[in-house]
């Protein structure tokens, strides 16, 4: 499994915007894409510090998600994020949600 942490900042007061967004707009898009498997969003206290980490099968599904959905996911946010979000990828080594272990050799 794979993950994309994508971190950003909203612009003040907009999370509740956001949230209803990304729901009705990029939650139905992300559900379309080949190996997309979860979607986990958290907000800092202040509701303006958002990390989304989305789960997908393999790192080359998500490759081809950065390449041919994210970037019109970017336009339908940009109303409500100040500057560039922030992306990291990693394997996913361990989820007790998901089931997944993966074991290292000594």
């Amino acid at each position: 499994m794979f993950a994309r942490n994508v971190s950003f900042r909203l612009k003040s007061n907009m999370l509740a915007d956001y949230t209803r967004t990304f729901e009705k707009d990029i939650l139905p898009l992300l559900r379309k894409q080949h190996g997309f498997k979860d979607e986990i969003t958290f907000s800092g206290p202040s509701g303006n510090d958002v990390s989304a980490i989305s789960l997908w099968d393999n790192k080359a599904s998500a490759e081809t998600y950065n390449t041919n959905s994210y970037p019109e996911v970017l336009t339908t946010m940009a109303r409500f994020i100040e500057g560039a979000p922030t992306v990291h990828t990693s394997d996913v080594v361990n989820s007790t949600f998901h089931k997944i272990a993966v074991h290292a050799t000594a």
